[in-house]
């Protein structure tokens, strides 16, 4: 399994805080299953992105840490006037590998009205917005229509795995099973922050994906879509797509290799 959001880079947010303590989280990742892990340290007001810190960092932790799994550069980026300007400016300084997905998050208190705009902007210059655990972002859960019509324009979505497993409460998970009736669900990702309370599995849910909404479902959320991001092609034609997921007939096959930034 792929996991593409995931605070890992000790000392870089609120995540992980040690070497010590991210080698614990990686090995947890490893023994559930996971092979690729996306290190997204918070872009926004408290925590100031230096990618350069993170590339370093991302190579401190895979020579710490081995082989088994590997380590991918991204961000959790704030969706605020100042990171939008200097993403549309540089637009692979926050991205997935560099790549075309950027990882993004709403604020709590706030959806801007210009929202889809801004969206559009990143799509015209090339960024392929994914929407970070909207089931757990409650000014989300009464706009549905806003994010199918944010997906329609070529956003995408990300659930958190413990989510569905009742972690972030009863409200969250009946949210993220509505996305997934929807057909509004991309990727499942850990957003780990340690090896404990947040930590970086994905075993549990996709077997809870896979028994509620069926194995190639579950695969494609889990492994073959997150795959696509890793070497920033468009996403396959989702398995028994919705009728209102008209894009999904346009997007060619995945390539079966992707990059190990």
């Amino acid at each position: 399994m792929i996991d593409i959001h995931a605070h890992v880079l000790p000392g870089l947010d609120d995540g992980a805080q040690t070497l010590d303590a991210a080698l614990a989280m990686l090995r947890v990742a490893a023994r559930s299953g996971t092979t690729d892990l996306v290190a997204t340290p918070h872009a926004n007001i408290d925590f100031c992105f230096d990618p350069e810190l993170v590339r370093r960092g991302i190579a401190e932790l895979q020579q710490a840490a081995g082989p088994d799994v590997r380590i991918h550069r991204g961000c959790e980026f704030y969706l605020f006037s100042e990171n939008i300007q200097d993403a549309l400016a540089n637009p692979r300084k926050y991205t997935i590998n560099g790549g075309s997905y950027l990882l993004v998050e709403f604020p709590d208190l706030l959806i801007a009205r210009n929202t889809t705009e801004l969206f559009r902007r990143l799509i015209g210059g090339g960024t392929i917005p994914v929407i970070g655990h909207p089931e757990r972002n409650y000014l989300l859960h009464s706009r549905i229509e806003e994010l199918r019509a944010w997906v329609e324009l070529g956003c995408r979505v990300q659930v958190t795995a413990q989510s569905f497993l009742g972690r972030f409460g009863s409200d969250a998970r009946r949210f993220a099973e509505r996305l997934m009736r929807s057909g509004l669900v991309h990727f499942v990702a850990s957003d780990c922050h340690d090896a404990g309370d947040r930590p970086p599995r994905l075993d549990e849910a996709y077997a809870y994906v896979a028994r509620k909404f069926g194995e190639d479902r579950a695969r494609a959320l889990f492994v073959t879509n997150p795959g696509a991001v890793l070497c920033g092609q468009p996403l396959p034609p989702a398995p028994d797509a919705p009728p209102r997921r008209k894009w999904s007939r346009f997007f060619p096959r995945l390539s079966p290799k992707w990059g190990n930034g």
